[in-house]
This record gives structure tokens, C-alpha cells and sequence, in this order.
């Protein structure tokens, strides 16, 4: 079971990490000023795809090898909601990425703001993502 405990692992550690940008980083990087708020957004962002990313693929791959050495179907509703993340992120969250992205330092306004405050709503379903499979993860091992 060991194999299960790393995909709980990793589930657990995007979930945490999903939900301290959304309730620590976020608000507080919100009380910035539209240019510094975009400065200290775009590394955060860029730097938290890449955790996110990795702990996600790591946590569902294997939670389906336990799930097809085990036939334990919360497994598998575990790796589906973590591994969801991956094309709720491309399809839904990256082009408002791309959008910020785009704002030239200088340029950021109350729509960047905007656009980053709408940014947090669609990261908070990452994160309840991540905690619905921790939550499948922890059943599967009782």
C-alpha cells in the first residue's frame, strides 16, 4: 500500500498548497496596488503550475496503479477529480492566464485586478478538486 500512501501524499500536498494561495496568498497579495499585485503574481503563478502540476500527475498515476492492483473504485474517483485539475487548467483557467499574462508592467489597472480576482474563483475549484481526492484517497485506505 505504500504506492497508495504516495498518491494520498501527493494529493494532500497539492490540496494544501491549492489552498494556501487561496487563502493566504491570494488575499493578501490582493491589498497590493494593480502593478505590484501583477509583479508578484506572475512568478507565483508561473512557479505554482509546475508544483501543482507534478503533484497532480504523480498523486493520479499512482492512484491508478493501486486502483488496477486493488479494484478499489475510490481510487480511481480519486485520480479522476486530481487529475481533472490538468484540463480544467488548460481549457478553463489558461486563457485567463494568458490574459494576465499579457498586461505590460505599467499598464495594470482595475481590470487586471479583475482578472486576478477571477483568477482565485477558478483556482478555489482546483483546490476543492484536490480535496475531494484526498478525501476518496483516505477512504480508499480504511
Amino acid at each position: 500500500m505504500i504506492i497508495g500512501n504516495l498518491a494520498l501524499t501527493f494529493a494532500a500536498l497539492f490540496a494544501g498548497a491549492a489552498f494556501y494561495i487561496n487563502f493566504a496568498e491570494q488575499p493578501a497579495r490582493l491589498k497590493l496596488d494593480p502593478d505590484q499585485l501583477l509583479k508578484q503574481w506572475a512568478p507565483s503563478y508561473k512557479r505554482g503550475f509546475v508544483m501543482q502540476a507534478t503533484l497532480a500527475v504523480l498523486s493520479g498515476l499512482s492512484a491508478l496503479y493501486v486502483y488496477f492492483t486493488s479494484q478499489n473504485l475510490n481510487w480511481l474517483i480519486g485520480a479522476g477529480l486530481i487529475l481533472a485539475n490538468w484540463p480544467f487548467t488548460l481549457l478553463v483557467i489558461m486563457p485567463t492566464n494568458h490574459k494576465i499574462l499579457a498586461v505590460k508592467m505599467g499598464a495594470a489597472d482595475a481590470s487586471s485586478v479583475k482578472m486576478i480576482v477571477h483568477w482565485g474563483k477558478l483556482h478555489a475549484i482546483r483546490t476543492c478538486l484536490g480535496v475531494l481526492a484526498v478525501i476518496f484517497f483516505l477512504n480508499a485506505l480504511r
